[in-house]
């Protein structure tokens, strides 16, 4: 949520943020509202005070006549303030729902555009893996080895579920297990997160839990969901929390499964692993102080292209588009790794992010710092260490040999305990 006193001095910057981002919100319906809580909130402490005269003059002495009158205002003021403090919690409750979906203001650089095709590429890492043999995907090669299932998931828990099985069972464990050491060595608290949360944090976050739009999976009549990444829980933890500056950076990184509905999410760019209702990540989180966000998010970025690096999977790295940001972020750069077996000869797939929210996230959780006597909300960061289902596509795809075998990369190999998977 942004500053209502920022979305009032700023109207038309918070405005045209909204166009850029192609969303829907009603700027000034907001802002009225917002001078009718103020105008309410006024009227209420007027009628408070009234109240509090009435009663302190019932203590003179008074006639009976005079006391009657007091007593008679006193009802009607009582059933003043009462009207007033319901009339202000309606429009306090439309205002925060509706100033709840302005998002977060885009950082200047950010590219301007609808959609991921208007992401700016700014790095890239290697060159796409070309073959001497007819590339498979990974599907295909999953069915080949023996290492994943999708038809029998269908059957037992519908479609976009899958059974990982054989030496793809020990690659998920080998890249949880790779990630979490390289972020432990940069400083982060490794921490495995609950799979649920409360709605109220998910909302906190910046994710919509209802609704027929919603990626979450509600937990009906619980007030709880399933969370889609551990970037929710890892938020909630010091949710409504004052942190002490020493404290921070709080650097963390959550392992958790994931659930997406990805309603309407179809064609060959979501075949099989890359687009799907169940995965493993390991995830990045940082709480800091506001002027260090920028450099937090590059260093993020930076554990990102580590990670990758050490997995020799070749990949660029694209300045993501106002409109497909996200409400929380600020600015967002992804990964996307080189997958052969993706479209009619290899597409770039996205593998990671690294969004810096700035305050937004932090506002809405109530997550603050005292600096100079004044309370001030933190910025709240997060970035994908390994989102395991889509790089394992990407080392099957980028690591296949001419003889159906995959080679495992040399990084995994210590983890793993093979360096090659075979037909049996």
């Amino acid at each position: 949520m942004l500053d209502l006193k920022f979305v009032k001095e700023n109207r038309d910057a918070v405005a045209e943020n909204i166009r850029n981002r192609y969303m829907d919100v009603d700027v000034d319906n907001i802002l009225e509202l917002y001078e009718q809580r103020s105008v309410l909130i006024r009227t209420t402490e007027e009628l408070r005070q009234k109240r509090n005269e009435n009663a302190r003059s019932m203590k003179s002495k008074l006639t009976s006549d005079e006391r009657n009158t007091l007593i008679e205002e006193g009802k009607v003021l009582k059933n003043s303030v009462a009207a007033s403090q319901e009339e202000l919690s309606l429009v306090e409750t439309e205002l925060f729902r509706e100033a709840g979906k302005i998002p977060n203001m885009a950082h200047p650089d950010a590219p301007r555009g609808k959609e991921d095709k208007d992401n700016l590429e700014i790095k890239r890492f290697g060159e796409p893996t070309v073959f001497s043999f007819k590339a498979k995907d990974h599907v295909e090669l999953g069915q080949d080895l023996d290492l994943i299932d999708f038809d029998t998931a269908t059957r037992v828990s519908g479609s976009k579920f899958y059974y990982l099985k054989n030496e793809a069972v020990y690659l998920e464990l080998a890249l949880v297990r790779y990630a979490l050491d390289i972020v432990r060595e940069k400083g982060f608290t490794p921490v495995i997160t609950p799979d649920i949360a409360r709605e109220e944090v998910l909302e906190g976050i910046g994710f919509n839990p209802r609704g027929e739009e919603s990626n979450i999976y509600s937990l009906e009549g619980t007030g709880t969901c399933l969370i889609g990444t551990a970037e929710i829980t890892l938020g909630g933890i010091h949710a409504d929390k004052i942190i002490d500056t020493s404290l921070l950076p709080i650097k963390m990184a959550g392992h958790s499964h994931c659930f997406r509905r990805e309603a309407g999410a179809a064609g060959q760019y979501s075949k099989g692993l890359y687009r799907v209702h169940q995965f493993t990540k390991v995830e990045m989180f940082i709480y800091c102080l506001p002027e260090d966000s920028e450099k937090y998010h590059k260093e993020i970025l930076g554990i990102e292209e580590e990670i990758f690096q050490g997995l020799e999977i070749p990949y660029r790295v694209v300045d993501t588009c106002t409109g497909d940001l996200g409400a929380p972020a600020y600015r967002k750069y992804d990964i996307e790794a080189w997958m052969p077996g993706r479209g009619e000869s290899g597409e770039w797939g996205e593998v990671t992010s690294a969004s810096n929210c700035t305050d937004y996230q932090a506002r809405r959780l109530g997550v603050r710092y005292k600096a100079e006597g004044k309370t001030q909300y933190l910025h709240m960061l997060n970035g994908t260490a390994v989102a395991v289902s889509r790089a394992i596509i990407s080392i099957m795809e980028n690591f296949q040999q001419e003889d159906g075998s995959i080679r495992i990369p040399e990084k995994l190999v210590p983890y793993t305990g093979f360096s090659v998977i075979e037909k049996r």
